[in-house]
């Protein structure tokens, strides 16, 4: 962790202003090496694990550098899953609140109308999968005319899932005076070459891979026969009793099969895998998040795209069977700082795959024994005293920045010929108001959204029941999330 603060940077206000909020107080490795020279337009590789701080490594500078007028989008981020393109578009709306910045995420498994619909509104970030970010370009429903920004992230997860070639197709769509920003947990081959082939001399940065060779998390693995695993899960989140806890699995089956074993004994938990529904794993995500359940059982579609600061254990109830699983799986405990433990079940006929991990992350992970019965059963009235209560999510950001937020529904558009700036000057007169205090603005056909920040939403929502916007009187109501 380096001393360096964000005042270093020379930011805007209003970007210091949602760090402070979000509790961004000294930035991370990968920070201190990424936000200066990406500052400085430069094009970057840059290989991070996950957990060590990598989107807002991209995600502040950019926030402070683009234009906050210009209608059409100015930064693309690609992403390989749905889920962290929602989580890096709600980590760049956090940084950027009080900017106005207005990110929008596309991807599949949503209806295109519903995007194209945001798209057409002024947009300043598009984060996105590679398949439904060539879809809009097709279809010419996303202009790239004005993209100064591409980030690349999760690069090697591209790969694997055979993106690669459809990142190449965007690439090609993009203005050439860009800068790109490659992220990756680790550098094949061909993620080099693709750099070489479409970045102007690309400074390259390279973080320890924090959280696996730091003090961060405590790795551990224990023998077990497949069919003794479920007795010893039960058993070992009794002993260590967490206040949150993702329990990864190999196949949808394995999830299905420990999910209903643990609900069966009233275990606070819900299931993720790629079985289900994307509203469902949105939902599933968020729950977790906020804290409506303890224990998450997940299949790698999990492994990227949470970000939580305080998962206390990971459990791999199966040895995954990609190095680099292990690596974005425990990835998920020991974030932003604080302590995590990852504990893997491995049976007698798994040790090729422990050893391939052990000589990925260049450490042997100790083995732990099986809780004796005494322990389980000294441990159980701790464990279902906690098991009572609700999770206490310390650190949700998105609820600490949001607090004093306030989002108007005003019953005018684009049809009544009105725009952004209407309302920021007819809302900045009313006494006790400043521009400063008005947020993100969304105008749509026939109705419009503003959130109003700091407290002051029912201040407006007085002024405005009386005040034309554009000349024309407005409905004005607090709009239903």
């Amino acid at each position: 962790m380096s001393k360096t603060n964000f005042e270093h940077y020379n930011l805007s206000d209003v970007i210091r202003k949602a760090l402070d909020l979000l509790k961004y107080d000294f930035p991370t490795k990968v920070q201190v090496e990424v936000i200066p020279k990406a500052l400085k337009n430069q094009d970057l590789v840059v290989k991070s694990q996950t957990g060590s701080g990598k989107t807002a490594a991209f995600g502040i500078p950019i926030c402070d550098m683009i234009e906050w007028e210009e209608k059409e989008p100015q930064a693309l981020v690609l992403t390989p899953t749905r889920e962290l393109a929602v989580q890096v578009q709600e980590d760049l709306t956090n940084i950027g609140r009080f900017k106005r910045i207005k990110a929008t995420a596309v991807y599949g498994k949503e209806p295109f109308a519903k995007q194209k619909e945001e798209l057409k509104q002024k947009t300043h970030i598009v984060v996105g999968t590679p398949g439904r970010v060539m879809d809009h370009i097709e279809r010419e429903t996303l202009d790239l005319s004005n993209i100064k920004y591409l980030i690349i992230d999760e690069a090697d997860e591209m790969l694997n899932m055979g993106f690669i070639k459809k990142v190449e197709a965007i690439i090609k769509e993009l203005p050439t005076n860009r800068v790109t920003m490659v992220f990756s947990a680790t550098l094949p081959k061909d993620v080099e070459n693709l750099c070489h082939k479409h970045m102007k001399d690309p400074v390259n940065i390279e973080i320890d891979d924090t959280g696996i060779t730091t003090g961060t998390i405590d790795h551990r693995i224990i023998e077990v026969k497949q069919e003794e695993k479920l007795s010893l899960l039960k058993d070992i989140t009794i002993v260590e009793n967490p206040d949150s806890c993702i329990i990864f699995c190999r196949t949808k089956e394995h999830v299905d099969t420990v999910f209903e074993e643990l609900e069966e004994a009233n275990y606070a938990c819900e299931k993720l895998h790629g079985g289900l529904e994307q509203e469902d794993r949105f939902a599933v995500m968020n729950g977790f998040k906020t804290g409506n359940f303890r224990y998450l059982v997940a299949t790698d579609v999990a492994a990227r795209g949470i970000d939580i600061d305080n998962v206390t254990i990971v459990i791999n109830y199966d040895v995954p069977l990609e190095k680099e699983s292990y690596v974005h799986r425990t990835g998920r405990t020991g974030r932003a700082g604080n302590e995590g433990k990852a504990i893997t079940f491995a049976t007698p006929h798994e040790g090729k795959f422990v050893r391939s991990i052990e000589n990925y992350i260049d450490f042997e992970i100790s083995t732990m024994e099986v809780p004796s019965k005494q322990e389980v059963a000294k441990n159980r009235p701790a464990f279902e005293e906690k098991s009572s209560g609700r999770r206490i999510v310390k650190n949700n950001k998105t609820a600490r920045i949001n607090k004093d937020i306030v989002k108007l529904h005003f019953s005018g558009g684009k049809k009544k010929k009105i725009r952004a700036v209407d309302f920021v000057g007819t809302i900045a007169k009313i006494p006790g108001v400043t521009a400063e205090d008005i947020g993100i603005i969304t105008i749509h056909d026939n109705f419009s959204y503003v959130d109003i920040l700091n407290g002051k939403g029912s201040l407006v929502v007085q002024a405005m029941d009386n005040t034309p916007v554009k000349g024309k009187k407005l409905k004005v109501s607090t709009a239903i999330k």
